[in-house]
């Protein structure tokens, strides 16, 4: 505060002195030094507080000049008009007697001022030198600690001090000069090392260990960062990633020129600062209300000098990087690649990447199949051991859901075998292991791109702000720049298009490995897919976009890049070799996956569209036309030109098999009773069909599993399923053929009394829907069924030929109407989940539904003709009871022949359809057997020739007969059996009444029977019965009234 003592302030403004001392003296100081108050602002919270304060110091220095000025102007003036007055009568007379002595002096001090100047100089360049000489001891000391930017520093400032005037003729700095030139290697290619390794994260800073040192407190600063947006054209991930606005990323670094003075009057200690002005931080958010009364967010996040800058003097890129909220991994890459920028070194650093990418990505990939493998060896040993406990079911693999049951592969009856092994199926374990491994490979390859597009960007945005990066000194290198040349050129041939058409192009070739393509498959889809992306009209920001522009080659042995300055030679050696090389060592997938094949495309296609989805998404603007071409264009066109052909050659060959077999539709030898609607218990569907169902899974699990390809796969299974349907029509037809009821289910009167039967319940129906069946009363519900039975007796006489008499035959029908069922029913499910898969699902699913009704509908037809089929057994039966004369001679022992027939015929039929078909469906097929045989025994009467007591108990024994071998059926109602039998038996036991006794049956119930049946008990010639000649007209008027 001494300087400012002494200073005229009147006392009626004594505040102004102490106003005045609070001022630093470092503002009156001879050479005042603007950037560290400068620096003090821009970093400081709150700026504004910070001007206001200048301001206010600014005030009180005017103010107290104002006093300074008001208090001497008087004094200042009078003393100077008395000078002028009296100074000229004291001047000697003689002016040259005292100028000589000052003259004679004058040459002397003039040389002495030379002199001492002089000596400063050669002072300051001593100094000056005996700190350069300890440059190249420090850059290497700071590149062994790894820290890049403090040496490139150093290195850019002793360089330029070098060139200065006065030490570019010292010939004791030519070791030093020589030293630091090599240095600049050195640290060049320590800092490519280190670049190299982080971008394919296998550095100490990488995106895998950066969690853990963001949480390092060392050197933490807290700094409140508002969120705001950017509206750079950059990717979404590096406009996270930039920070606040474009602080460093203009190029306007000049070497030796950080302080903003490029003098070096100082100390070598000048040339190496340490920030140790921080504060301990902290993370924390919190809600402030803005001017418009709304809330908003305000991020305070912790800021400080990561460790490797730690040694690093303060600059504008420093304080960029303290205030950026990137990942740690991300700033440590806009560090090396700002090095590279300081060293104009940026053209053969693009030049070496460019060089190493493709055989770093192929030994990356080859590595992590390596660990994959070694993980899943150490997991088989534990395997091996369970599987010896669990038998032959976990050796052959795991049963999936599209994989046929065990007990069908472990019979041998499976007539179709799918194109492919358990293993490879849809839900394979090669399917998943592919998956698996593909998942974990282009992960890992997404993350380095990350750190490409990172790299490229920062590379491209200094190449587009015109900096030219090689005019370092006597580093120059005569760099042709202008804007038109392409940024690739001017940085090695790198660029973000570059690195991703590599990335893609290894991928590719891993995919081929696995899916055992050909090249020459490959090289043909390479051609059109290389043509279509030449063909993309270049980004906007570019004169040409044929350089950055994707064109995606499957194999890059015969490419070149143009690299201007360093090493293109080297580069296009060493880049041909590597990649000749690379092609020929493969990357050892065949040791993790259990089986390579075309089949693994279904397990290719979603990884590969989730990692296209995830390189579009980070890929900028400029090369956002490229997102979606290249590897799943790739994938899309080998599934759509080779593997879909490829499968559906194979699958045509298993369906062809599958329904060509004569035992494709077999019923099976050895069946499990009683039915079971399972598959894995042993339901009993035929082998063609089920087969045929397998298939169809397992196609529409591809299509599941490349959504896009869907439609192609849903067609194809409609196709098959169609050949089959007309398969099963065929066998059908011949069951049927010719046979009397194939032709009645066809009649428009005997399908119409069939659909209103209420038994039709019990035929099949799709989830969801009711069979057409209305609420019959019990009276309607026979009245239906006197009706149809009234057509059938129509028919009569049966004849033999036209009943289907072999038993396989309707064995054969009650499997398929079951087997057909199931494949129905399956198809639905399929359809509902294939509709989910798809845009077009809807479509889709009512297409294959509408296949399930086809396969329905003949499931009904085959149960119809079964029906109808043992109604007309029936009747054929029955018809016998007919001329016929019923006098028998003594008590009835056991039943007629043709109702012994019959009752066999039914038992024997019952048993071999009882595994085929369920219970409800047994009830349908021989539910009407009881109602046609009553109603034909109770018919039988007018046509006989006479009865006796014996003969009416002949028929009561042959009904009991019948009642018990339906009673034995577990589906049929047994009470309503013996109902409807007990009423056969209660008519012809009317027959022993005499006529009287009879009238007053007929009185008492005369609903029981029918006028015409009432009737034909008064026609039926009975010996010794006595009737009188009214008797007919005594009924019916009983009956009227």
């Amino acid at each position: 505060m001494g300087i400012f003592d002494g200073l005229p302030v009147p006392p009626d403004k004594a505040y102004l002195r102490e106003e005045l001392s609070r001022i630093d003296e470092s503002w009156a100081a001879a050479r005042f030094d603007s950037l560290p108050h400068v620096v003090h602002i821009l970093t400081s919270k709150d700026r504004e507080a910070e001007a206001r304060v200048l301001k206010e110091q600014s005030d009180v220095v005017e103010d107290v000049v104002d006093e300074v000025v008001q208090s001497y102007h008087s004094g200042f003036n009078k003393a100077i008009q008395n000078y002028s007055q009296h100074k000229p009568r004291k001047l000697p007379p003689d002016h040259g007697s005292i100028i000589q002595p000052f003259a004679s002096d004058l040459a002397v001090i003039q040389r002495l001022w030379y002199r001492s100047v002089t000596l400063r100089h050669i002072i300051s360049l001593l100094d000056q030198i005996e700190g350069i000489a300890k440059v190249p001891a420090r850059i290497e000391k700071l590149i062994a600690e790894k820290q890049f930017y403090a040496a490139v520093q150093l290195h850019a400032r002793s360089s330029l001090m070098l060139e200065r005037e006065g030490l570019q003729t010292v010939g004791a700095l030519q070791d030093v000069r020589s030293e630091l030139t090599k240095l600049r290697g050195v640290v060049f290619y320590k800092i490519l090392e280190d670049l190299h390794a982080h971008l394919y994260n296998k550095g100490e800073y990488s995106s895998v260990a950066s969690s853990m040192y963001e949480r390092d407190d060392e050197l933490p600063t807290t700094i409140a960062v508002f969120t705001m947006s950017n509206s750079q054209s950059l990717s979404r991930r590096t406009r996270l990633m930039k920070g606040d606005k474009n602080s460093f990323a203009d190029g306007s670094y000049k070497p030796g020129s950080i302080d903003g003075d490029s003098s070096f009057d100082g100390h070598d200690e000048d040339l190496y600062i340490n920030d140790e002005a921080t504060s301990d931080g902290h993370i924390a958010s919190m809600r402030a209300n803005g001017g418009d009364g709304n809330t908003k967010d305000i991020k305070i996040v912790s800021h400080q000098i990561p460790s490797w800058l730690s040694n690093s003097t303060p600059d504008e890129f420093i304080e960029t990087i303290k205030k950026s909220d990137a990942p740690l991994h991300v700033k440590y890459l806009q560090t090396m690649v700002e090095c590279l920028c300081m060293l104009g070194k940026v053209a053969a650093a693009g030049a070496i990447i460019c060089q190493r990418l493709r055989p770093t990505i192929h030994d990356t990939i080859t590595s992590k199949i390596k660990s994959h493998s070694e993980l899943v060896n150490s997991s088989r040993s534990a395997f091996d051991q369970s599987a010896q406990t669990r038998g032959l079911h976990f050796v052959k693999g795991q049963l999936e859901s599209y994989q046929l049951p065990k007990q069908k592969r472990q019979n041998g009856t499976l007539l179709a075998v799918s194109p492919v092994s358990p293993v490879m199926a849809p839900s394979g374990k090669a399917q998943a292991a592919a998956k698996e491994l593909l998942d974990s490979i282009l992960d890992t390859v997404v993350r380095i791109f990350e750190n490409h597009v990172v790299v490229g960007e920062l590379l491209e945005l200094k190449t587009s702000q015109n900096v030219d990066f090689n005019t370092h000194g006597s580093l120059t290198t005569d760099l042709n720049w202008n804007l038109d040349s392409e940024a690739s050129q001017v940085i090695g041939g790198y660029s973000i298009g570059f690195s991703l058409t590599v990335l893609q192009s290894e991928c590719q070739q891993l995919i081929c490995e696995i899916l055992r393509a050909t090249p020459e498959a490959a090289s043909a889809d390479a051609s059109v897919q290389t043509a279509r992306l030449a063909s993309k009209a270049p980004s906007k920001g570019k004169k040409d976009g044929s350089e950055d522009g994707l064109t995606f080659a499957f194999r890059f042995t015969d490419a070149t890049i143009s690299i201007p300055n360093q090493g293109a030679d080297l580069i296009r050696q060493g880049w041909s070799r590597k990649g000749q090389n690379v092609l020929q060592e493969g990357y050892g997938s065949a040791a993790v996956l259990p089986e390579l094949g075309i089949y693994l495309a279904a397990s290719v296609y979603r990884p590969v569209l989730q990692f296209t989805d995830k390189l579009a998404s980070m890929l900028p603007k400029n090369y956002s036309q490229f997102g979606n071409d290249g590897l799943l264009a790739f994938v899309e066109n080998f599934i759509k030109d080779h593997f879909l052909p490829a499968m559906f050659v194979d699958y045509r060959k298993g369906v062809q098999q599958a329904i060509s077999s004569p035992a494709a539709f077999r019923p099976r030898a050895h069946t499990v009773a009683p039915y079971t609607t399972s598959i894995e218990k042993g339901r009993p569907v035929l082998q063609g069909l089920l087969a045929i169902d397998f298939l169809a899974k397992e196609v529409l699990g591809w299509a599941q599993a490349m959504p896009k390809f869907a439609g192609d796969l849903v067609k194809f299974v409609q196709t098959f399923l169609e050949r089959t349907y007309e398969r099963c029509r065929t066998s059908y037809m011949e069951a049927v053929l010719e046979k009397q009821s194939y032709m009645l289910i066809g009649r428009h009167d005997i399908e119409k009394l069939m659909r209103f039967d209420p038994a039709s319940a019990y035929l099949p129906n799709s989830p969801g829907q009711s069979n057409m069946v209305n609420n019959a009363s019990g009276a309607e519900s026979v009245e239906i069924e006197s009706e149809l039975s009234e057509l059938l007796f129509n028919l009569r006489p049966i004849k033999q030929e036209n009943l289907i008499r072999d038993d396989n035959k309707l064995i054969l029908l009650a499997s398929l109407s079951d087997s057909l069922e199931y494949v129905a029913d399956s198809i639905e499910r399929l359809g509902k989940i294939t509709s989910h898969s798809s845009n077009q699902g809807a479509d889709k699913a009512k297409t294959l539904a509408s296949f399930a009704d086809d396969y329905r509908k003949l499931a009904i037809d085959c149960l119809k003709v079964l029906r109808v089929e043992m109604k007309l057994e029936t009747i054929f039966h029955m018809q016998e009871m007919t001329n016929r004369e019923y006098l028998e001679d003594q008590d009835a022992e056991e039943p007629d022949d043709f109702v012994i027939a019959l009752t066999a015929q039914i038992t024997r039929r019952d048993e071999e359809m009882a595994p085929f078909v369920a219970v409800v469906k047994q009830n349908y097929i021989f539910g009407g057997i009881c109602s046609i045989a009553a109603n034909a025994s109770i018919k039988a009467l007018a046509d006989m020739k006479s009865i006796n007591l014996f003969g009416v108990q002949q028929i009561c024994r042959n009904s009991i007969a019948l009642e018990q071998a339906l009673a034995a059926i577990p589906s049929i109602d047994s009470k309503a059996v013996q109902q409807r039998l007990d009423h056969v038996r209660t008519y012809y036991e009317l027959l022993n009444m005499p006529f009287e006794a009879l009238l007053a049956f007929i009185t008492e119930h005369e609903n029981l029977f029918t006028p015409a049946e009432y009737a034909n008990l008064l026609k039926a010639n009975i010996p010794g019965r006595e009737i009188p000649p009214d008797a007919q007209d005594r009924v019916s008027y009983i009956l009227s009234h």
